[in-house]
């Protein structure tokens, strides 16, 4: 759709019928054409237009009627970048130590398993050390179990002398099994402690793959149980998180496409797919987050950027026009009917409003309505 004053129309297809006056009879005189372009600067306003069918070929003005075009409804909509919870990581410590050394910085990629720092506290020895213990006394507790049993069944020993070393024995064991649980969760190996390996530091491992996003740690520091010393982030499947309002929720479905644009690199175009549709409202505003997968991903994308964009919905059969067709004066829209005369067209401009806007079309809504079969200029406007 073109901007500007309306009288152009006029001077340019006045001066088009110059030209081809000139070139055809060369009965003007450069004094006339002059006059007849001042008058036309000097006209203010909308004003019908009539040329003759030498002139209407001459500027290729193509008339016809109103043209259908399918548009798709859009809902606008804003949002972030975001990642499924399944691609965070919070990295905790199982028990409480100091801090013996930190590997990685913000930013760093790892892998899933590496060791991003290393604990250490008179606890973890003491652990140690009590499963080395348990496993000691399971040893000789097995032996006793087992002799009394034997002595139960050949009738030798009571069944009470056999009942309270069995509890025992099952006492024991699960001590020890206990104890071997919290030592691989500490990512120590049982079966090196068993055998006199004792770990002075234990790792701090990355449950997945991806960024260090936080380091929430420093050198020497004390760490409670559960607190957050790390956050590791995977951006594989970093999508579009959107808020759609809700008066616009019902239009919105898996599958549609989306067109967005990232905040910080506004002339990157991307595209997405929506694979989820909330089922409850946030409020303020009231929305409902819709979630897409990024179908072009180009460049640093980081979970927390803004987005705008916009969600493609229904298809939406109209009257419309080519841009061209559909001119801008005073902030209105006009396009000119064709009335057919007999040595050629007489142009009348119509005010319309003008709706959507797509690949060069324009969507044409009429303040009044048009006899069935009016002719319209498609272009020249």
């Amino acid at each position: 759709m073109k901007t500007r004053r309306l009288i152009n129309l006029g001077t340019l297809i006045i001066a088009g019928f110059i030209l081809i006056s000139l070139a055809s009879c060369n009965q003007q005189t450069t004094q006339e054409t002059e006059n007849e372009l001042e008058e036309v600067e000097e006209s203010e306003g909308m004003m019908p237009v009539s040329l003759t069918n030498m002139q209407v070929a001459a500027l290729s003005i193509r008339v016809d009627t109103m043209p259908k075009y399918s548009f798709q409804d859009m809902v606008m909509v804003n949002g972030y970048l975001n990642v499924p919870p399944q691609n965070k990581a919070s990295v905790t410590a199982i028990i409480g130590a100091n801090v013996a050394s930190i590997n990685v910085f913000e930013g760093d990629k790892v892998r899933k398993g590496q060791v991003l720092a290393y604990l250490q506290h008179p606890n973890l020895l003491d652990i140690q050390t009590e499963y080395i213990n348990a496993q000691n006394q399971l040893v000789f507790m097995e032996k006793e179990y087992q002799r009394q049993k034997k002595l139960y069944e050949e009738n030798v020993s009571s069944g009470k002398i056999y009942q309270k070393t069995q509890s025992d024995y099952y006492i024991l064991k699960g001590d020890a099994l206990n104890l071997e649980a919290k030592l691989k969760l500490l990512y120590l190996d049982p079966e090196e402690i068993s055998n006199g390996k004792i770990y002075e530091k234990v790792p701090i491992l990355s449950p997945i793959e991806g960024y260090v996003e936080k380091v929430r740690i420093r050198t020497g520091q004390y760490v409670e149980p559960k607190m957050s010393m790390f956050e590791v982030v995977n951006n594989d499947r970093i999508h579009a998180d959107l808020m759609v309002f809700e008066k616009d929720v019902y239009k919105v479905k898996n599958g549609q496409k989306v067109v967005f644009t990232v905040e910080s690199i506004p002339d990157q175009i991307m595209n997405a797919t929506i694979f989820a549709v909330g089922k409850t409202f946030e409020q303020n505003p009231k929305s409902v987050h819709v979630h897409a997968n990024i179908e072009n991903k180009r460049g640093m994308l980081i979970p927390g950027m803004y987005i705008t964009g916009r969600i493609a919905t229904n298809n939406k059969l109209t009257n419309a026009l080519p841009e061209e067709g559909i001119v801008n004066e005073g902030g209105k829209s006009y396009l000119f009917t064709a009335e057919k005369q007999d040595a050629g067209w007489l142009f009348i401009p119509v005010e319309v409003i003008a709706g959507l806007n797509e690949d060069g079309w324009v969507e044409v809504k009429l303040l009044q309505s048009l006899e069935e079969g009016t002719k319209i200029a498609h272009n020249g406007a």
